[in-house]
């Protein structure tokens, strides 16, 4: 693939991650295992609220096909295979979940050296599709998404935004909510590991004129050990403890409280990821 600009999901993406990825009120359980012919098989259990789920997803590379089946308790089966290379640049997805016989999806990715194209369309009649496109350098690249409804044939979302990417450092702006809402996001590094950052994100929605400011951290204590912090300005703080027991392998304690109503129970969520 090419050294492009990324894909419109790539914008914003960093800091979106550090201030959302690894935060859970649930408790998740998972167990990795590989097999010498290439099989990778991964048990997960997840405790939700009140509500228990499991699913066992196996995944088989074979030259430049990925093949990935996930089985879940709830008696549903989500097969992915991903196509890379299959013309220059090209990468291909098809998706399927049985027994739902709507929803079936099709993406194709095309990526260059100054553009990254995505075309998404479901794989029925009247379909939903979902065109991406981005145009310019690592460094800076801007990017719209268009969603279209054949059914009724409107556009069901189009969104605009806008990355600066540098070594230590990234900004991005969306228009998103078919320009009813503006985010936009800085992160930056605090050291050449990129292990300690800082992150600010403003959100606002112009219909209902709400604002949203967010400020987040994640400093590394020691090689294997790191936390992780938010806090916004409706009083929602975030905290988490991420630490490595193996190799690969990832113990995750976090929890949430409104500092705007201390008499709540704070809610608390754990992680543990065995990988070998």
């Amino acid at each position: 693939m090419s050294k492009g600009p990324g894909l419109f999901s790539d914008i914003g993406k960093k800091a979106k991650d550090l201030l959302t990825r690894d935060y859970t009120s649930d408790h998740k359980f998972s167990i990795s295992t590989y097999s010498a012919s290439g099989v990778a098989l991964t048990s997960t259990a997840l405790k939700k609220g009140g509500v228990h789920a499991a699913d066992v997803t196996t995944q088989y590379k074979y030259k430049n096909a990925v093949f990935d089946v996930k089985i879940h308790t709830d008696s549903t089966i989500l097969t992915t295979v991903t196509f890379t290379e299959i013309l220059p640049s090209t990468k291909a997805i098809v998706s399927f979940k049985v027994p739902d016989n709507s929803s079936g999806k099709l993406e194709v990715q095309y990526f260059h050296d100054h553009a990254a194209v995505t075309a998404t369309a479901a794989l029925k009649q009247n379909p939903l599709i979902d065109i991406t496109a981005t145009l310019g350098t690592p460094v800076i690249s801007f990017g719209a998404e268009a969603g279209y409804d054949t059914s009724s044939k409107t556009f069901t979302t189009y969104n605009a935004g806008i990355s600066v990417t540098k070594p230590d450092a990234c900004a991005s702006i969306i228009l998103g909510d078919k320009g009813d809402s503006i985010k936009a996001s800085y992160l930056h590094h605090l050291d050449e590991s990129k292990r300690s950052a800082a992150v600010g994100e403003v959100y606002r929605k112009f219909s209902t004129n709400e604002n949203t400011i967010t400020v987040g951290g994640l400093y590394a204590i020691d090689h294997s050990t790191s936390v992780k912090a938010k806090l916004n300005n409706h009083g929602t703080l975030g905290a988490l403890l991420q630490h490595e027991v193996l190799p690969k392998s990832l113990v995750t304690v976090s929890s949430e409280i409104d500092t705007k109503a201390l008499d709540k129970h704070p809610r608390f969520g754990l992680s543990l990821a065995l990988k070998p």
